[in-house]
């Protein structure tokens, strides 16, 4: 029994979609012990402040570093009592973290759930565990069916917070996407480090193909989207699966990094330019109607303007349709930090990147007219007075294209419409009114 009142909780989460199930676990948690708990809202004096930290590279570094200064300041000005950090930073700086702030009150790193709860003295609720308070809208949510990751590339700093690959049993997950689906979620999106991976480490083989197609027979569930599938060991198996369930949305989030043969050997990612292209050709060739998203890294050490061509030439020739890219950043711990210099000037990397993107922009303008005069199926995910915004089955929320539907009435968040697009921007397609619920099909 708990014989002062229970804390008012504020929780800041930081980074990416695997730290947003983490902390909306931790969020079920206080709430099953009776808290009142703001998740992502507008910051207002409370009794703690949880703040979900991501330590991947510099500027999410120095955004999570921001926010600790701020929430010390209002510590200072009474605005609230306890201060606690978690996540990703801290796995990496505990040390440095600790002399440089002593004024939080407390660090844990990504296994944080037990030791916190434990510090603000609630309760482990077992009965919750596989439970989430959802901080998406309702109608998607993340899966994450692995944690850490095995693979050793040259400029990757998750395995140093997250560990080893440790996947989720098959059985516990179809359990937690039961639970999702009950929730109202529609589309769940399959994350980790590696999905490729998934299952080697429990079932001795790879276990993705057939996870996918127990999650796609589940009740209720309209789409199914994968993110995160390493090249080297993409299980072909996949293909096939994804060409018999329709719920598995023609989508592939395969982070290439670059195909320099050169840089893809310094980079330590266990592939070459030619098996990447084979991948790129098979899947073209077994989903014809598929998108394949990717992000290239550019400036790593050693690049040369040569393999920068490189890199363009291959996407002129590929034209992938959804393409982010991050300019290289030198991470204390990982093999590029302690084994190269950080000898591409920051200039150059700035040029690259924006000769990159114009060149994806110019991709995508291509991609989206197509597409013009013809109707697509749209899944809603906000409307702000008479425009409503939507996705079509190659569009993942926050990352990709958005369908932009002006001049709509009583459209309802979460539910699919067809739509006639009529125009087409780089990165967004617009459609006007005459919403129709979806027959089948793209």
């Amino acid at each position: 029994m708990h014989t002062k009142p229970l804390p008012k909780i504020h929780f800041i989460t930081l980074g990416c979609a695997k730290n947003i199930v983490d902390s909306e676990r931790i969020v079920r948690q206080l709430q099953g012990n009776g808290c009142d708990v703001v998740h992502n809202g507008a910051l207002s004096p409370c009794d703690v402040v949880i703040v979900n930290t991501c330590g991947f590279i510099e500027k999410a570094k120095e955004e999570s570093i921001d926010w600790i200064l701020e929430l010390i300041s209002w510590k200072k000005q009474g605005k609230v009592k306890q201060v606690y950090v978690i996540g990703c930073l801290v796995e990496r700086y505990r040390a440095i973290l600790q002399k440089e702030f002593p004024e939080v009150d407390a660090f844990f790193g990504t296994e944080a759930v037990k030791p916190l709860l434990k510090r603000l003295q609630l309760d482990y609720k077992r009965h919750l565990v596989g439970e989430r308070q959802l901080s998406t809208p309702k109608h998607y949510a993340y899966l994450k069916i692995s944690e850490g990751c095995n693979r050793k590339c040259a400029f990757c700093a998750i395995p140093l917070m997250r560990g080893r690959h440790r996947s989720l049993p098959i059985e516990t997950l179809i359990e937690e996407a039961r639970w999702l689906i009950h929730q109202g979620v529609k589309e769940l999106i399959l994350i980790a480090q590696d999905l490729s991976f998934y299952g080697i480490d429990l079932y001795k083989k790879p276990m993705l193909p057939s996870l996918v197609e127990r999650l796609a027979q589940l009740p209720g569930l309209q789409w199914l989207r994968l993110h995160y599938l390493y090249p080297s060991g993409f299980p072909m198996e996949l293909l096939e699966v994804m060409k018999s369930n329709d719920v598995v949305v023609p989508y592939l989030d395969i982070p290439l990094q670059h195909v320099s043969d050169r840089v893809l050997r310094r980079m330590r990612r266990g592939t070459t330019k030619k098996r990447i292209c084979h991948l790129i050709e098979t899947i073209r060739k077994e989903l014809p109607n598929a998108v394949i998203r990717t992000t290239f890294l550019v400036g790593f050490p050693g690049e040369s303007e040569k393999d920068f061509e490189e890199l363009l030439d291959f996407m002129q020739t590929y034209r992938l349709e959804r393409v982010g890219a991050f300019m290289y950043s030198h991470e204390e711990g990982t093999h590029a930090y302690q084994h190269y210099e950080d000898d591409v000037p920051l200039l150059v990397k700035e040029e690259r990147y924006e000769r990159l993107m114009q060149l994806q922009q110019t991709i995508s303008l291509e991609w989206n007219q197509r597409w013009i005069g013809k109707r697509l199926k749209v899944l809603v995910d906000r409307v702000e007075e008479n425009i409503a915004y939507g996705r079509t089955p190659w569009d993942s929320p926050e990352v990709d294209n958005e369908v932009i539907i002006q001049g709509v009435n009583g459209v309802k968040v979460g539910d699919f419409y067809e739509v006639v697009i009529e125009d087409a921007l780089p990165y967004d397609l617009v459609a006007r009114g005459g919403l129709e619920p979806p027959t089948s099909g793209l």
